[in-house]
């Protein structure tokens, strides 16, 4: 019982849509409505600005950390259900029930939910994914580095870096779901037209 409320839970945490929100308050607009359309960071800094965007980045990674340590804070260091928790996370914020599911595409939660489950793995694929950005300022480019690389490593590296068995399971359904969001993007990057990072 305890596992589903800490999965039910994180759904309804990862669904509260922070760039929806500041949207609404700062310029009562739906940031679903403009520029890219996507709820997230990236659009927001394209609608909204640095400041908010930086809000709505550090919000979406919080969720996802908040619902690994309730995943676990509920089971008692239950690691598998406190990935499930996680992934939970990534799933209400991209279909949030708040909001006629209609939400981001998850990459700012997912950020948070694989630095608290594989911290060595999401930092080193978030340097590359950073790396990535700067030189090409593909921020949907960076995006999938990071899912990719985090999965990449945790499957030949996770035991030398004591992770749990069953986070790789995890680590790569969120990667396929990541990709699977970012599909237009990846067309568009193979067509040399994808939005760069600064662009309106």
């Amino acid at each position: 019982m305890t596992a589903i409320i800490s999965i039910l839970l994180s759904y309804l945490l990862g669904a509260i849509s922070f760039s929806y929100v500041i949207g609404k308050k700062l310029k009562q607009v739906d940031i679903r409505q403009h520029g890219s359309g996507n709820a997230g960071a990236t659009n927001t800094l394209r609608v909204l600005g640095v400041g908010p965007a930086v809000v709505v980045l550090l919000l979406d990674c919080a969720k996802g950390i908040a619902a690994v340590f309730l995943g676990l804070w509920l089971t008692d260091g239950n690691t598998t259900i406190a990935a499930a928790s996680g992934l939970a996370a990534i799933l209400g914020h991209n279909w949030p029930v708040y909001y006629g599911f209609r939400g981001g595409k998850g990459v700012a939660t997912t950020i948070g939910v694989l630095a608290t489950l594989i911290f060595a793995a999401a930092l080193i694929s978030g340097v590359i994914a950073i790396i990535a950005i700067l030189i090409t300022r593909y921020v949907s480019l960076g995006s999938i580095l990071f899912v990719l690389g985090s999965s990449i490593i945790t499957f030949f590296f996770g035991d030398y870096f004591g992770y749990a068995s069953s986070y790789i399971y995890f680590v790569l359904i969120i990667a396929v779901l990541t990709i699977w969001r970012h599909r237009a993007n990846i067309e568009r990057l193979m067509k040399g037209n994808e939005s760069k990072l600064g662009s309106k």
